[in-house]
C-alpha cells in the first residue's frame, strides 16, 4: 500500500486535474439542474453542450496560467487560496466573453442563460477550495495524530511570524517527533489568543508553570530577534526546568553556502540552545568583518594547535591566505588543526599548508622557520596561560611567555615581516599573577621594538574564551558528565566572555587597523557570574543544581582575581572604526632599560636557584606597574 502511494505522487498533477474535472462538470451541470423549472431545456441542449466544453477549457486553462496544479496543497497558506478565487474569477470572465460572443444565435437555438454563468463559477470555484481546504486539513490532521505517543510535548517561545512559521513547520514534518502544546509571549495582546490553533497560555514567567502542567519535554525559543540580555533572561528561565532546550535562528537568514535550491526547512533550523545564548549580549556576526589584508599573504602563527591558534589558521584560510606555516610545540594539536584543513579542502585548497613542530624558545629553530617561509604577517599566539600552574613554576612562563615573544619578535624585525600580531590578555591590566604580569611584558616588548623596526607589531587584548582548552566550560561539562560537583572557586567570581570565532574575527580586523604600536582592545560586553554560568550550564545538561548535581566553592586559587578589569575603563581608551575595538593609549617605556631588564630575567629564569628566583620576580614586580603579588613570595 506504502508503495502504491510512493508511485502515485508521480501522477499528482493528472489526479488533481481529475478531481478538478467532475469538480468542474458537476457544477456545470447543477446549474442547468437548478433552472429545470423555469426554462425550456430542449430549446438550450444546443447552447448547454457547447457551453459546457468551452467552461471545462477555460477553467483547466486558468487553472493551469495560475499554477493551481504546481502548489503542495497540504503546505498551503492563504496566498494558495487566494490565487483559486483569481483563477476563477478570470476563468468566469472569460468564459463569459467566449460564450457571449461564440454560443449565441444563429449557432445555437437559445444563448446560455446568465444564471448558469455565475451558479456553476461560484460552485466551481467553492468545490476547488473546498477539496484543496479538506486535503490540507486531511494531512495536517493525519500528521498530528501519527505517533501523537512517541513524540516530545512542545512549548513555543515567541508568538510571532517566526513561532507560527515553526508550529506549521512541526506539523508537516515527515519525522514527526514534536507535539506543539502551547505558546507563550510577553505581548499581553498575543496571550489568552490562538496562533495556528494553538494557545498561547501566557508571557516567558509562566514557562515553569506550563511546563509542569501539560509534561512539555521540550521547549523551542522562537524570538531570533531578541536582544542579546532579553535570549539570556528567556534561557534562564527556560533553565529552571528540566527541559531540552532548543533555538531557531531569523527564518530570513542564510549561510554563505545555502542557496534557494537547497530548500531549507524551518524544522532543519531548529538547534540546541548554546552556552553562547547566555552571554547576556549579542554574539558577534564575524561576517561583518572580512578583511582583505590577508590575500595572497604567507602567514605564519604560532601555538597553531591551541585553540585560538587553530581558529587562527581556520580563518586566516578564509581570508584568502596563499601560505600558512602551522607553527606549535605540542604536536597533537598541529596534526589535528593540519588534518582538519586539509580534510576539509583536498586538492581545491588555493592555499599551502605548512605544519612545523618548534618551539618559539629556541632562536634557531625559528631563525631557520623565518628564513625557509619569510612570512608577511605573524599572529602570535603561543604562551603558557593556565594561572595556578604559572604560578608554582614562574620561571616557565617567563621564559616561554616573555623570552619566547622576544624571540620571535627580534626574526620577524630581521626578516623584514611586514606585521606581527600578539594575543595578549585583560588579565595583563593590573596583573595580580605571574601570566599576567608575563603577557604585559610581552606588550612592553612588542611596543618597544615597533618605533625601531619596519615591522609593525601590535597587541590584541581579550578575556575569557567560551570553550578553549583549560577554560571553564569544557571542565564544568566535565564535572556534570561524571556527576557532579561543579567546582567554583567563589560564589561572587565574574569573568568576561567571548566565544572563539568572535575572538579570532576581532583579533584579525585589528591586525588590519594596525599602524605600529598599538595595544587593541576587546569589547567582550556584560560581565557573567561563574557560579551563574555553572547553575544554567547544569539546567542545559537536563540537571537541577544543588539536587542532582550539586556545586561546590572551592576558593579563590593563587593569583586569581574576583573581578576582572573593566576593558573599557583603561585610561586613554580611543575607538576606532570597529564598534567592538578599542585602542588603549600606551605606557610610556624606556627601552634600552627593558631588555637590559630582559636579560636579566633570562639569566634568573635559566637559574635553579631559589635566590635567582625571588630576584626574577622582584624584576617583574619592578617591570610591570600595578603588579599586586606579593614582592618576594615563592
Amino acid at each position: 500500500m506504502k508503495g502504491f502511494w510512493a508511485q502515485g505522487k508521480n501522477f499528482r498533477k493528472p489526479m488533481l486535474m481529475f478531481a478538478d474535472f467532475i469538480q468542474f462538470s458537476a457544477s456545470y451541470y447543477v446549474a442547468w439542474f437548478i433552472l429545470l423549472r423555469r426554462i425550456d431545456l430542449a430549446a438550450h441542449v444546443e447552447a448547454m453542450l457547447l457551453g459546457y466544453i468551452f467552461f471545462i477549457a477555460i477553467f483547466f486553462i486558468s487553472f493551469w496560467i495560475f499554477g493551481m496544479y504546481e502548489s503542495l496543497w497540504r503546505y498551503a497558506e492563504a496566498y494558495e487560496f487566494l490565487k483559486c478565487m483569481m483563477a476563477t474569477a478570470a476563468a468566469v470572465i472569460a468564459f463569459i466573453g467566449v460564450t457571449w460572443i461564440v454560443v449565441q444565435p444563429p449557432m445555437v437555438e437559445q444563448r446560455l442563460p446568465i444564471t448558469v454563468y455565475f451558479i456553476s463559477a461560484i460552485m466551481a470555484g467553492a468545490s476547488a477550495l473546498f477539496f484543496r481546504t479538506a486535503y490540507r486539513a486531511y494531512r495536517t490532521n493525519k500528521a498530528i495524530r501519527t505517533n501523537s505517543a512517541s513524540r516530545k510535548k512542545v512549548l513555543i517561545v515567541g508568538a510571532g511570524e517566526t513561532g507560527a512559521a515553526v508550529i506549521q513547520g512541526l506539523w508537516h514534518s515527515h519525522a514527526h517527533l514534536y507535539e506543539v502544546v502551547c505558546a507563550v509571549d510577553d505581548d499581553p495582546v498575543k496571550q489568552g489568543r490562538k496562533i495556528q490553533r494553538i494557545p498561547v497560555a501566557g508571557s516567558t514567567n509562566d514557562i515553569p508553570r506550563l511546563v509542569e502542567k501539560h509534561g512539555i519535554r521540550v521547549i523551542l525559543i522562537a524570538v531570533p530577534h531578541a536582544t542579546g540580555k532579553e535570549r539570556r533572561r528567556i534561557s534562564s528561565i527556560c533553565a529552571k526546568t528540566t527541559c531540552e532546550l532548543k533555538k531557531i535562528p531569523s527564518l530570513f537568514h542564510f549561510d554563505e553556502n545555502e542557496t534557494e535550491t537547497s530548500n531549507p526547512t524551518v524544522v532543519s533550523r531548529i538547534e540546541d540552545v548554546s552556552v553562547e545564548d547566555l552571554l547576556g549580549r549579542e554574539v558577534i556576526d564575524i561576517k561583518r568583518f572580512k578583511t582583505k589584508y590577508l590575500l595572497g599573504q604567507t602567514v605564519l602563527i604560532t601555538g597553531a594547535g591551541g585553540t585560538i591558534g587553530s581558529e587562527l589558521c581556520r580563518q586566516v584560510v578564509a581570508h584568502g591566505a596563499a601560505k600558512i606555516i602551522m607553527v606549535d610545540v605540542v604536536e597533537n594539536g598541529l596534526y589535528a588543526i593540519e588534518q582538519e584543513l586539509i580534510f576539509k579542502f583536498g586538492n581545491k585548497a588555493s592555499f599551502q599548508l605548512f605544519a612545523e613542530v618548534a618551539s618559539i624558545r629556541e632562536v634557531s629553530r625559528l631563525e631557520t622557520l623565518f628564513t625557509r617561509y619569510k612570512p608577511d604577517l605573524v599572529y602570535h599566539a603561543a604562551a603558557h596561560k593556565h594561572v595556578p600552574l604559572m604560578e608554582s613554576a614562574p620561571e616557565e612562563a617567563v621564559k616561554n611567555n616573555i623570552l619566547g615573544t622576544l624571540n620571535i619578535a627580534r626574526c620577524a624585525d630581521t626578516h623584514g615581516t611586514k606585521r606581527f600580531v600578539l594575543i595578549s590578555s585583560d588579565k595583563a591590566v593590573n596583573p595580580t599573577n605571574i601570566y599576567g604580569a608575563t603577557k604585559r611584558v610581552c606588550e612592553m616588548i612588542v611596543q618597544s621594538i615597533n618605533p625601531q623596526s619596519k615591522t609593525e607589531f601590535v597587541s590584541v587584548r581579550f578575556g575569557n574564551v567560551l570553550g578553549s582548552n583549560g577554560s571553564v566550560i569544557p571542565l564544568f561539562k566535565a564535572q556534570i558528565a561524571a556527576g557532579g560537583p561543579v567546582r567554583v572557586t567563589h560564589k561572587e567570581i565574574i569573568r568576561y566572555y567571548m566565544t572563539v570565532p568572535e575572538a579570532v574575527s576581532l583579533v584579525m580586523s585589528a591586525g588590519e587597523m594596525a599602524k605600529g604600536g598599538e595595544i587593541f582592545v576587546l569589547d567582550m560586553g556584560d560581565p557573567i557570574k561563574t557560579l551563574d554560568l555553572a547553575e544554567m550550564l547544569i539546567r542545559l545538561s537536563g540537571y537541577e543544581p544543588y539536587k542532582d548535581i550539586d556545586i561546590t566553592i572551592t576558593g579563590l586559587r593563587p593569583g586569581e582575581k574576583l573581578y576582572e578589569e573593566l576593558l573599557m575603563a583603561e585610561e586613554g581608551l580611543k575607538t576606532t572604526s570597529n564598534n567592538k575595538i578599542f585602542i588603549g593609549k600606551p605606557i610610556d617605556i624606556k627601552p634600552e632599560y627593558l631588555f637590559d631588564s630582559l636579560n636579566m630575567l633570562k639569566q634568573q629564569a635559566n637559574s635553579s636557584e631559589l635566590e635567582s628566583r625571588l630576584k626574577m620576580l622582584d624584576k617583574l614586580h619592578e617591570l610591570v606597574p600595578g603588579f599586586h603579588r606579593e614582592v618576594g613570595k615563592c
